[in-house]
């Protein structure tokens, strides 16, 4: 692939792809969250998977991180899940993103 391949802002060396499991998801609340991160400048993809709860995020990790998308999902009345394996993931892209 090449950066011609991805959004405007979205360089194929610097996109990262994250999978969070999300918490508090309403149908009210889940497409404003989906519709918000996905206007965010820097992100190529978001989907969610209804099954298992799960945001899946492309973005170019020089122009967001992952706090301003949590921040963008506090804001509708949901969350990251408490789950060991996600807390684990999302400590993981933390540290990603800041180096």
């Amino acid at each position: 692939m090449s950066d011609l391949d991805h959004r405007v802002g979205v360089t194929e060396a610097n996109l990262v792809v994250r999978h969070l499991k999300l918490i508090g998801i309403s149908e009210g609340n889940l497409e404003t969250i989906v519709t918000e991160i996905d206007d965010t400048f820097g992100i190529d993809a978001v989907s969610f998977e209804e099954a298992k709860n799960t945001l899946h995020i492309g973005y170019d990790a020089t122009h967001c991180n992952l706090d301003g998308i949590e921040t963008i999902i506090r804001q509708h009345g949901a969350d990251i899940s408490d789950d060991f394996w996600t807390k684990m993931k999302e400590g993981y892209y933390q540290f990603v993103d800041e180096n």
